[in-house]
């Protein structure tokens, strides 16, 4: 079963993001406040939980613990900060992202398996 990782300094955003030339890599920007990012993290799980791509790496970053982590995602993705937000990054470009209710089990399998 892979499992997520939570980043929670610019450093190690910096080591995925240079790492998605090598790996890609999904990350799910979690607000631990939201109901709605709950839900998102159910789904995040349920789908590692089953046959995840392995060839990808998975992290997390909470929102508002790790503030300064989300905002500089949002500025080297281009990608304006939602939360929840799930990004798939691939060389350094984001391949696809969603928010809110969209981020399903079922959305990210139909990504990327």
């Amino acid at each position: 079963m892979s499992q997520w990782k939570e980043i929670t300094t610019n450093e190690e955003w910096n080591d995925l993001m240079s790492g998605s030339q090598e790996k890609p890599v999904v990350i799910l920007k979690h607000s631990t406040a939201c109901p709605v990012s709950f839900n998102a993290l159910k789904e995040y799980d349920a789908y590692l939980g089953k046959n995840p791509n392995p060839n990808v790496d998975y992290a997390l970053v909470k929102v508002i613990e790790s503030r300064p982590v989300s905002n500089q995602i949002a500025e080297d993705t281009g990608v304006k900060h939602a939360s929840p937000q799930i990004l798939y990054i691939k060389d350094k470009e984001t391949i696809w992202n969603t928010s809110h209710w969209a981020i399903t089990e079922e959305h990210i399998t139909a990504v990327l398996d």
